[in-house]
């Protein structure tokens, strides 16, 4: 795998991948969240090229991750995949106890590699059928080893 990295970014820099992987058909207005600002949103760069979004919503102690996205050139190498775990772990980092997505049905398969399960709520966007999943983050120092 090709040397990368992973920082925070500005909402406007996700549009592009978000449209191109996600909504390609539709105008660019259409992957704007209506509150992107409220986010954090993150990227993978390899070689200073941004490949794969991920843009992150907390609420009291979850947070929903949401416009998960990577250039179609660089699907199955892998990057995706380590996007999504620092996106956890910087979740379970800061104490939050769960994590959810609106997962497009026919990826489904793909979060439950992570640990995420699928919930009751579903719901169509777009002519797209998505299922709400969700992972219960652990605390550490609730462990029973602990203390």
């Amino acid at each position: 795998m090709i040397n990368y990295h992973i920082r925070e970014i500005s909402p406007q820099q996700t549009l592009p991948i978000r449209h191109e992987a996600m909504w390609p058909d539709k105008p660019m207005d259409y992957v704007i969240l209506p509150h992107d600002e409220a986010g954090q949103h993150y990227g993978l760069f390899v070689q200073n090229k941004l490949i794969s979004v991920i843009s992150l919503f907390r609420k009291g102690p979850s947070a929903q991750f949401r416009k998960f996205a990577t250039l179609t050139d660089y699907h199955g190498k892998g990057y995706g995949t380590i996007l999504l775990k620092y996106i956890m772990e910087l979740a379970e980092k800061e104490g939050l106890n769960r994590l959810w997505c609106n997962a497009r049905v026919h990826k489904s398969g793909y979060y439950h590699k992570f640990g995420l399960k699928e919930t009751e709520e579903c719901f169509d966007k777009g002519g797209i059928s998505y299922v709400v999943m969700e992972k219960i983050l652990s605390k550490k120092d609730e462990s029973p080893l602990s203390g």
